[in-house]
């Protein structure tokens, strides 16, 4: 029987095989060599099947082949199976080849007599070949097949014995053979004889049974063992029992196990006896007699008792009994099992469903509900779970074995969810880690209860290492999962050995093998937290204990694992288990139960309920919080006061939940409008900072965030940074600061806190420690600031592409606010060394890390003050010299050790040329100092003071307050006010020692090799204008700066230049600027104008501080500084006129920016506005202009733009209440200033006057007259129109035309200037110079758009008129130039390069379109006409002697012609827009008429001059259209390209661009005002004033720096000429004396 499994099996698997083999016989490959050549291996074997040749040959060969090939087979038995194979295929192949009828039976039945001695076991072989030859020709519906087999196998029956072939075939095979008489009788007697065998049982006769022996037996079992008896004697009692009584055996066992189930004590006795016992009986049996007995219990009201539990789980762990062998007859079924767990979670989920649904409970509902609680109680008790029985019996005694593979078989925690079982595992756990716990867990000053190991050998063993907690604790643990929660103890147990892992995990010194183990389990510990200790957290009762212990190990970990632990937690445990599901859920209802109820008033009661909450679930709780927070921003206060309960792990998981609320991608950044950060974030950013700032929770995770942030190139999250310094750091960062706070933040840090800021900001020390920390011990400082500085770029250049410009200036704002605000925080918080440790050099900032200059310098500057004041102390130290000279010197020698470097190190900074005007040095003393080195804010100190002392007052007379109290009060402001005190004196010996410092270095700082306007370009450009928009204090200390340098007489500064710089052009500026940029840019015009406000407002105060002051000489070129010449400074009255310029410029500026209709400009010159109150405007009409404006801003922009709409409202306000403070412009500056003077305001057409205003001009001419190199210069370095000016100049040193306007002149300089200037500057010229006119024809003039357009035509018209006007302007200015000629012919050259420019000025007008071509025709024709006599003039306006009188005046003169052209009053469509113009000038600048002129006689003067002017315009008409065709079309284009230009000429500034934009364009826009006056003075003065005109054309030009004025003056001359021609001598007379009188 043994063999016939393999026997039947090899065969059937060759059976397709072989008569493939035998099918193909020309194959040669199977055929075998002569039998005797050699010896087959199994393998060759194999595949040889019996060849067709030996068939064929069968008597002659192919039978001794056979023969040959069995015997080699049957001796190669090394091969065990695979000889027995071949031997089996081979008779297989004969067999079958007698079954087809190739061979005879006969025949084979002799060769297998032959073969059957070769092998004991051949006749088994055969029997099997015949076997599967008997199943295969059964199947076959050939019969021949069939009996052949049949007649080999009779042929056979003499070699296999019958027994072995009735085992073998089948019944009827055996039938037809003749070895049983019926197949059916056989098959009915193999059934019966294997039910006898198999079912049949033999039981005892329980009839021979005898009680007593049974008596006997449970007396043996019974008696005290505790004696020398053993297992061994008692069972040879039992035997002899079992025998003399005739017990049955399985009942003997069964007593037995009753027995030991009554005396579980005798472990000892019982295991070794039943041992011994089950030697005798079948194995299974002891396993059916306990399958019996809990069979037994299993009915539904049945309770299997512990103790049979107990036995059977001592039996299987003394492997008496298998565990799969028990485990099926125990109930339920694991099906049953599954199908329950999974009834739970769906019930669970019905639970969270019922929660979280608004059910409006109405009566029927309840009832039903009722009634299901009712049903549910009825089927409560489950029935009995054998199964976890025995678990937890197993449990109990130790057998973690076969427990583990019990709790395999089921759902996960769903044994350790019945908490019997919870308990037993908790408490093998606690054995086990009894050694270890006693050893490293218990805490200092703790005894504990020590708890007994196991009696039990076989139980896990005990860890005295880390190492075997990972062998078995880590497994038992992750069994328990979140159970753990049943045993408290545990869990602090289990927490304290993490703790104490984690200490000697962090500490170095252990050797590489160990690092790797210790890793593996830090790894284990943390899968440990995440599925057994914090799902047990869970599902404790509100256990602060556990928290804070849990804290105590978690704090150890870093914020990175923490954070993924609690996003674990948060986000699937609470989805692993039913009860966790339940516990979810019910955590969120009751969270909603109490936000609701939330309110300032109830905060400690409800942070009661929070706190408790808390402990437990807090994920779930803070998640609903943080949720509500972003919807309801009011709740932001008594939230943050209501966490006070919370443990530390708590706030750590607040942390996390805020960070993961904030990274939430759901949640859109903007607002729908896309152009305000949302709302949600901006109440988180706000919780964030109140909660981090009020309670000690961990910074590194949520810093980190930021910077993750930042360079990932998103910057709204910079919102969260800005508040958390802001609360921590109590740094504000503000730009509705009041003036006496910004002086406040120049004083000490004391005085900061005191009077700097808006909030009261108390107690900060603490909480910016900890930010400091936090920022320091993840080296967070430096990248943050680097990334901030970095994005302020990145805000607009990569995030801001899609985003509305509004937005990006928000974002742009934000960043830049939070990096001054977290620079500030870590200038003040770091001690020295630590910041001189992280912030790299200058140049390093610069050009490795790419930070902007301004921002690198904001860094760096902390540094500088410390080094150096720390150098200072040590050089004190050395010497103890308490002489103030000593110090001071002591001082300077400290700060040139520290600046040494800085100097070298800004070199790489700019480009070499930038340091041919300014020195390093002195670019890196602006860049170095803060208002604190300046000023000392005396005010402020002694503001605060005050407050100290009123406070207390206030406290000497509060009655109320306990006396206690009352001095501890005192005590505080008296110390505060030494703390001031104090500081004041520190800082103003701070102040003098930097002034000293200042002084010494001044005379280094200006080189000037170029020009002073070309320096003081490169000065606003480096130094002036990045930092006044860096913040509100910078903005102040530049305008102080600028008014040191001035103060110091440093050498090639001119103050008057880099004023009129500053005032000139602001549109550029203000339209580039963010909305903070604005009012930063605001602040500092605004302390500019204070200056210059003060210096305007008294003769005496102007002497002093300027008078005598190199920086308001008029000449420039002069490069020294001899106060001597009062002829080459600047007097107080021209002062006055520049001034006027100046609000003049402003205006202009800020009515062309309201009228873009650009959301940018108008809201950024609003800003600026508001800022510049108090100082602008002073002047009535210019106040006039802009309260029209904006009052027209306000009509627009109602419906569109609320915020502009407010802004402008807000400004209009202010502005009205400012209007008594307002005076008319005559008392702002006399308006026909005395003749010597007239220089100043002639300026403005001269050659550097063009990105300047006029009035400065003055020095630039004298600038420009330098010398040849230094214009060469001049040219590389500004691509504007200063070129063209100075290569003027050089071209053409003896032309005296006025203007340039003389043919020759022009047409000389015009050929120079072209070869000379590229294309491109010419189109930048033409650019710059129209657009200027577009703003300003805009601005002032009332009519708007239509007259630009007349006003190019009209141009030609007026030229035309002049030049039949001339022969009378020619007799004035014969005057004007004999005058010149007797003053100064020496500055010839002077007044040569003034014309000189200004026909370059003139040359980029003729360059543009052709509207400037023909206006420059005019020009020269009316030039000519009125002979050479002028060309003195021109010069004359820059130098400061009488002779510049007359140049200025014909110099004016062109320029009235220019603007006279543009004056609607002379062209034919004058008629219409006259009425108007004199409405409107008569309303807006009443303050220019003068008090003589009556209205009468105006009228008449007008109606004389138009009558002139149309008989004269009507035949030019006709031309003139075409003309003024060809200029809107230039106009047009011009208007384009400005905003182009508009940063270019920013930086070109160098002097040419402006002026030639004021002389063209100021004249429009002034049209109304000029006519006009005009039309007064026509009234006034008649014709004779020709004389006069030009001087007092000079006069005004200076009062009104060129622009209103000079526009009026031209149009005044052309008027009085045409009023010459028609009135003759009369007026003639009449004009010479009113013109004295002006005088």
């Amino acid at each position: 029987m043994e063999r016939r499994a393999p026997s039947p099996r090899v065969p059937r698997a060759r059976v397709p095989s072989c008569p493939a083999g035998r099918s193909v016989p020309s194959d040669p490959g199977p055929s075998l060599p002569h039998p005797g050549s050699r010896r087959h291996t199994g393998k060759m074997a194999a595949t040889a099947a019996l060849p067709a040749e030996w068939i064929k040959n069968w008597e002659k060969a192919g039978k001794s082949e056979f023969l040959q090939l069995c015997r080699t087979l049957s001796e190669n038995k090394s091969h065990d199976n695979m000889g027995f194979r071949d031997i089996q295929q081979a008779l297989y192949e004969l067999a079958y080849h007698v079954v087809r009828g190739n061979l005879k039976h006969d025949q084979a039945s002799n060769v297998l007599g032959d073969v059957i001695e070769f092998r004991e076991d051949m006749p088994s072989i055969l029997a099997d070949v015949f076997c599967i030859l008997d199943i295969e020709t059964s199947c076959l519906e050939e019969k021949s097949k069939r009996d052949h087999f049949t007649q080999l196998v009779l042929a056979c029956l003499y070699l296999v014995s019958d027994t072995v072939l009735k085992e073998r075939l089948d019944p009827e095979t055996l039938e037809s053979l003749g070895l049983i008489k019926q197949s059916q009788q056989f098959n009915q007697k193999s059934v019966k004889i294997k039910t006898k065998l198999f079912y049949k049982q033999q039981k005892f006769n329980l009839l021979r049974e005898e009680n007593e022996g049974y008596a006997k037996l449970i007396a043996e079992l019974g008696q005290d063992l505790s004696g020398n008896i053993t297992s061994d004697l008692i069972l040879e009692n039992i035997k002899s029992l079992i025998g003399c009584f005739n017990l049955d055996p399985n009942r003997v066992l069964d007593i037995i196990l009753e027995v030991y189930e009554c005396r579980p004590e005798y472990d000892d006795f019982f295991v070794p006896l039943i041992e011994s016992y089950m030697y005798m009986c079948e194995p299974q049996t002891l396993c059916h007699i306990l399958g019996f007995k809990f069979k037994f219990y299993q009915d539904p009201s049945g309770e299997t008792p512990s103790s049979l539990y107990r036995v059977a789980a001592v039996l299987l762990q003394h492997n008496l009994i298998d565990l799969e062998d028990l485990y099926v007859h125990l109930l339920p079924g694991d099906n049953a099992i599954i199908e329950e767990h999974k009834r739970e979670i769906v019930e669970a989920k019905q639970i969270v469903r019922k929660l979280t649904m608004v059910v409006l409970s109405s009566e029927k509902t309840e009832e039903k509900e009722k009634e299901k609680e009712k049903e549910e109680e009825k089927t409560e008790k489950p029935p009995d779970n054998q199964k976890l029985g025995l678990l937890e019996a197993l449990l109990k005694i130790g057998d973690w074995q076969h427990a583990q593979s019990i709790m395999d078989q089921m759902p996960p925690f769903y044994a350790t969810s019945h908490k019997p079982i919870a308990i037993a595992l908790c408490q093998l756990v606690h054995v086990t880690i009894e050694p270890l716990y006693r050893r490293v867990g218990v805490p200092k000053g703790a005894k504990g209860s020590p708890i007994p190991s196991l009696p039990n050998k076989r139980a896990p063993k005990q860890a005295d290492s880390f190492e075997d907690l990972r062998k078995e604790v880590f497994n038992m643990l992750c069994y328990l999962g979140p159970h753990l929660s049943h045993d408290p103890i545990l869990f602090a147990k289990v927490v304290r050995l993490g703790k104490a892992f984690m200490k000697e995990f962090q500490s170095d010194g252990s050797k590489q093998e160990d690092k790797e183990k210790m890793e593996i389990l830090f790894s284990c510990l943390l899968s440990i937290t995440d599925q057994v200790l914090l799902p047990s957290l869970s599902l404790m009762d509100c256990n602060a204990c556990m928290s804070e212990e849990l804290w105590g190990m978690f704090k150890t970990f870093p914020y990175q694992y923490r954070y993924r632990l609690y996003g674990q937690w948060k986000n699937e445990t609470y989805n692993s288990h039913p009860l966790l599901v339940k516990v979810k859920a019910q955590t969120i209802d009751r969270a909603k139960y109490i936000m609701k109820r939330l309110t300032k008033e109830n905060v400690k009661p409800s942070g009661r309920q929070i706190g408790k909450l808390s402990h437990s679930n807090p994920t779930i709780l803070f998640d609903y919080i943080l949720s509500q927070i972003q919807k309801y921003d009011n709740l932001i206060t008594p939230v943050v006061d209501s966490l006070k309960y919370l443990t530390s792990l708590n706030y750590d998981v607040l942390a996390y939940c805020i960070i993961e609320a904030l990274a939430n991608p759901e949640k859109e950044r903007m607002k729908h409008d896309d152009t305000t950060i949302s709302s949600w974030l901006q109440s988180l950013a706000s919780f964030c900072g109140a909660v981090f700032r009020k309670y000690p929770i961990e910074l590194a995770g949520l810093l980190q965030y930021v910077a993750n942030q930042l360079k990932a190139g998103k910057s709204f999250d910079l919102l969260i940074l800005k508040e958390v310094v802001q609360k921590m750091a109590g740094i504000e960062i503000t730009e509705e600061m009041t003036m006496e706070q910004l002086e406040a933040m120049t004083g000490g840090e004391q005085l900061k806190a005191e009077g700097g800021y808006f909030g009261q900001i108390r107690n900060t020390k603490k909480s910016s420690q900890r930010l400091k920390d936090a920022l320091l011990d993840h080296d967070l400082a430096l990248p943050l600031c680097l990334l901030m500085a970095q994005q302020r770029n990145g805000v607009i250049f990569q995030e801001g592409g899609e985003k509305h410009l509004k937005l990006v200036g928000k974002l742009y704002d934000q960043c830049h606010d939070t990096l001054v605000q977290f620079g500030g925080f870590l200038a003040s918080n770091l001690s020295t060394e630590d910041y001189i440790k992280r912030v790299p050099s200058i140049d390093v900032l610069c050009n490795e890390f790419h930070t902007p200059h301004d921002a690198a310098f904001f860094l760096s500057r902390p540094m500088y003050a410390h080094h150096i004041s720390s150098k200072y102390d040590e050089l004190k130290k050395a010497e103890k010299g308490n002489k103030q000279q000593h110090k001071v010197h002591k001082y300077i020698t400290s700060c040139e050790l520290v600046m040494a470097p800085v100097h070298d190190a800004v070199i790489s900074l700019h480009l070499p040329k930038v340091w041919d005007d300014i020195s390093p040095q002195f670019y890196a003393t602006f860049w170095s100092l803060t208002m604190y080195d300046l000023a000392v804010p005396h005010s402020s100190y002694d503001r605060e003071v005050n407050k100290l002392k009123v406070q207390m007052k206030a406290i000497d007379d509060n009655q109320e307050m306990p006396p206690n109290k009352k001095k501890k009060e005192k005590e505080r402001c008296t110390a505060l006010q030494d703390k001031l005190l104090e500081e004041e004196k520190k800082q103003l010996e701070h102040v003098q020692r930097v002034l000293q410092r200042l002084k010494l270095e001044k005379d280094n700082w200006l080189l000037a090799k170029s020009t002073k306007n070309e320096t003081i370009t490169k000065f606003l450009q480096l130094c002036i204008f990045p930092r006044c928009i860096f913040s509100a204090i910078d903005a102040v200390y530049c305008a102080h700066f600028v008014e040191l340098v001035h103060q110091q007489k440093t050498p090639n500064f001119s103050t008057l230049l880099c004023y009129d710089r500053v005032f000139s052009d602001i549109i550029y500026t203000v339209a580039s600027c963010t909305e903070n940029e604005a009012s930063r840019y605001g602040r500092f015009l605004c302390c500019m104008l204070e200056t210059v406000t003060r210096w305007h407002s008294d003769r005496v105060i102007y002497e002093k501080e300027c008078g005598n002051y190199p920086g308001f000489l008029t000449i420039l070129r002069a490069t020294g500084f001899d106060g001597g010449n009062k002829a080459d400074q600047l007097d107080y009255e021209n002062f006055r006129h520049v001034v006027h310029k100046w609000h003049y410029k402003l205006t202009k500026a800020s009515v062309h920016c309201l009228e873009t209709g650009e959301y940018t400009h108008i809201r950024n010159i609003l800003i600026v506005l508001t800022k510049i109150l108090p100082w602008y405007p002073k002047v009535l009409n210019l106040g006039q202009a802009l309260e029209r404006r904006v009052h027209k801003i306000c009509q627009e922009e109602k419906e569109k733009r609320p915020d502009l709409y407010a802004l402008a409202m807000g400004y209009s306000g202010q502005l009205k209440s400012r209007k008594p403070y307002m005076v008319p412009e005559n008392e702002f500056h006399h308006k026909d200033p005395p003749a010597r003077n007239a220089v100043a305001a002639t300026v403005q057409n001269g050659p550097g006057g063009a990105g300047m205003p006029t009035s400065l001009s003055i020095n630039t001419a004298k600038l420009e007259e330098s010398t040849a190199e230094e214009t060469d210069k001049l040219k590389e370095k500004s691509q504007g129109a200063v070129k063209v000016i100075n290569k003027a100049v050089n071209a053409t040193p003896k032309v005296t035309t006025s203007n340039g306007n003389s043919a020759s002149n022009s047409k000389i300089i015009k050929e120079k200037d072209d070869k000379e200037k590229g294309g491109k500057e010419k189109d930048k010229e033409k650019k710059e110079k129209t657009p200027a006119a577009t703003p300003e024809t805009k601005a002032l003039g009332k009519d708007g758009k239509d007259k630009p357009k007349e006003e190019r035509a009209n141009k030609d018209d007026k030229a035309r008129e002049i030049k039949e006007k001339t022969p009378k302007s020619d007799k004035e200015k014969e005057k004007a130039k004999k005058e010149e000629k007797t003053s100064k012919e020496e500055k010839m050259k002077t007044v040569v390069t003034n014309v000189d420019s200004k026909s370059a000025a003139e040359k980029e007008r003729e360059k543009e379109p052709s509207r400037e071509r023909d206006v420059a025709k005019d020009m020269k024709s009316k030039e000519n006409a009125k002979g050479g006599e002028k060309m003195p003039v021109a010069g004359s306006l820059k130098s400061p002697v009488p002779r510049s009188e007359t140049s200025e005046s014909e110099r004016e003169q062109k320029r009235r012609k220019v603007d006279t052209h543009s004056s609607p009053s002379h062209s034919s469509t004058v008629k219409d827009n006259l009425s108007e113009l004199k409405d409107s000038s008569a309303k807006h600048y009443i303050n220019h008429t003068t008090p003589t002129l009556s209205k009468s006689k105006e009228r008449e003067v007008d109606k004389k001059d138009l009558d002139k002017s149309r008989e004269r315009s009507r035949e030019r008409e006709k031309k003139d259209e075409k003309d003024r065709k060809d200029r809107k079309r230039d106009h047009s284009n011009s208007d384009r390209e400005v905003p182009q230009d508009s940063t270019k000429r920013r930086k070109e500034e160098n002097g040419t661009t402006g002026s030639s934009k004021h002389s063209k364009s100021e004249s429009p826009s002034d049209s109304p005002r000029s006519n006009e006056k005009e039309k007064e003075k026509n009234k006034s003065k008649s014709s004779g004033k020709e004389k006069g005109d030009s001087i007092k054309a000079e006069k005004l030009e200076k009062s009104s720096s060129g622009s209103k004025k000079e526009s009026r003056h031209d149009k005044e001359k052309t008027e009085k000429k045409e009023k010459r021609d028609s009135t003759g001598g009369k007026e003639e007379k009449k004009h010479h004396k009113s013109s004295d009188k002006h005088r």
